[in-house]
């Protein structure tokens, strides 16, 4: 009969918990994206003013982007996609999200380590770059010309991903806009940096 447990992130041994009926005391191991945080590997960033944006896939584009770079040892598993709106909407379109290359990535917008004072990111965060072979991915809401508490999609506007979409070294994850907007866009990412 075993009497021990192997703690994950170690593989040593700890001892089982049980109740004054013997019964095995049993806890949740974590809550969502807490290994990930406690472990120093998730990372947030967002947009630190409104962003004007492109219309849909126009080379020369604006928004918020995430860059895996060429020759890095980590790829970027996305966990959430988040928008808002400051003020009203100079037209009306959908929200998603694009995959691309970038042809030459930059980081003028600082990611934040979830676990506060831990290593920095590898990742390029920028708000407007060329972008090269872009394909919609993900469609995620909508905007319009209302006032902000009038659009029927009025938030919070956060997608959980659920990891389901990876960035591998040289790819970058991309907001859409179906028509260029001015700015009114705030955007956001959240994601985990695991090694290839």
């Amino acid at each position: 009969m075993q009497t021990d447990a192997r703690y994950r992130s170690t593989g040593t041994l700890v001892g089982l918990e049980c109740d004054d009926d013997r019964n095995l005391y049993v806890t949740i191991a974590n809550n969502g994206l807490m290994d990930a945080a406690l472990g120093g590997r998730l990372y947030a960033a967002a947009n630190q003013a409104a962003v004007a944006t492109t219309a849909a896939l126009a080379g020369t584009w604006t928004g918020l982007c995430i860059s895996n770079p060429t020759g890095n040892s980590k790829n970027f598993v996305m966990h959430e996609f988040s928008w808002g709106m400051s003020v009203v909407g100079s037209d009306d379109g959908a929200v998603g999200l694009i995959t691309c290359t970038i042809a030459a990535p930059a980081s003028v917008i600082t990611s934040i380590n979830q676990y506060r004072g831990g290593a920095a990111s590898t990742a390029y965060v920028d708000d407007g770059a060329t972008i090269v072979g872009g394909a919609l991915i993900r469609p995620c809401g909508d905007y319009g010309t209302g006032a902000t508490n009038l659009i029927v999609s009025t938030g919070p506007h956060v997608i959980d991903l659920k990891g389901g979409i990876v960035l591998t070294p040289g790819y970058t994850l991309a907001t859409y806009t179906t028509t260029a907007t001015t700015a009114a866009f705030v955007f956001g990412f959240v994601w985990e940096e695991v090694d290839v």
